[in-house]
């Protein structure tokens, strides 16, 4: 998909934007874990998640009259920080209910929302349509552009972290651990990679099991970053090729993992970025001794969430 030449000059483009995020070995989840645990502090980008990345590289060389998508929060913010940092106006998509406090990050940022269909893969159609009827560029949550921004997080990572046994890395639509399994290959390390999603919208954990793209008729989870019915055919490819495995987590699971984050490292986690940890803490028999990495990919939480999650 792209050259490790090419994935450093996408780290020097966002560096003119902010800094490498930390890595951090934290003592008390390695207590907890039972093993060396790195985290990945991608809640401290601009936008509070990994996303941003991949909407700076998708905008560097974009010439439109105006870029439609379709969102639970993360992706949407990234394109609209990156698109009034181009002066390209940008609509998004979210389905009917979505989190209120995404919702107004997106339009603080300067996109123009649009509420429509009861769940993510409804509101990328609509979103779809729309660009086709009012020729707007619609953005994809997989494409290459995007993949070789996010992958910046991972070559951070593997580059400032001592050698890692695994890393553990949450899957929406695919990007991210796409992003890490390029990012490892052209530096040629061992790494172990395992996906993650939630039990109640598995439908990459299903597809990969497959070996073909199955879709769920729902996903119902909190973790509103890993809620996605239609794997892309792409990202599962690459998945099946470069993951070692996918594992499923529970809702009360990444709430434990959420609450773990915010006591032993004071990081607030949302629902996805947590959901590393609790595959960690789900396979910590088999990680015990190890030197692991878990991607803390966003901190965009909503209040109400965190009181009933955290402090309920």
């Amino acid at each position: 998909m792209f050259t490790l030449p090419e994935l450093e000059a996408a780290e020097s483009l966002i560096r003119r934007y902010f800094p490498a995020t930390p890595q951090f070995a934290w003592p008390l989840l390695a207590a907890r874990a039972g093993c060396e645990v790195w985290v990945k502090h991608e809640n401290h980008t601009p936008t509070g998640a990994f996303k941003v990345r991949g909407g700076l590289t998708y905008f560097d060389q974009l010439e439109s009259k105006g870029v439609i998508s379709a969102t639970r929060g993360n992706h949407g913010q990234s394109l609209a920080y990156a698109g009034a940092k181009r002066g390209i106006p940008v609509t998004i998509v979210v389905p009917e209910g979505n989190s209120l406090e995404k919702n107004a990050s997106m339009r603080a940022l300067g996109a123009e929302l649009i509420e429509r269909g009861a769940d993510f893969d409804v509101a990328r159609q609509y979103a779809m349509q729309m660009a086709a009827e009012h020729g707007l560029d619609f953005a994809p949550s997989f494409a290459p552009a995007l993949v070789k921004g996010v992958a910046t997080y991972a070559l951070e990572l593997f580059r400032n972290a001592p050698p890692l046994d695994a890393l553990y890395v949450p899957i929406g639509l695919g990007s991210g651990i796409c992003g890490c399994i390029m990012a490892r290959d052209l530096l040629g390390l061992k790494t172990e990679i395992i996906g993650v999603q939630s039990t109640g919208a598995d439908a990459y954990a299903q597809s990969y099991a497959a070996g073909h793209v199955i879709e769920t008729p729902t996903a119902v989870t909190q973790a509103d970053g890993m809620a996605t019915r239609i794997p892309d055919p792409k990202a599962l490819e690459m998945i099946i090729a470069g993951a070692s495995r996918i594992v499923t987590v529970t809702d009360d699971e990444i709430r434990d993992a959420i609450r773990a984050y915010w006591t032993d490292t004071h990081n607030l986690a949302e629902g996805a970025g947590a959901a590393g940890f609790a595959a960690l803490m789900q396979e910590r028999e088999a990680m015990a001794g190890k030197r692991v990495a878990v991607v803390l990919s966003g901190g965009n939480i909503d209040l109400p969430m965190f009181r009933d999650w955290v402090t309920g």
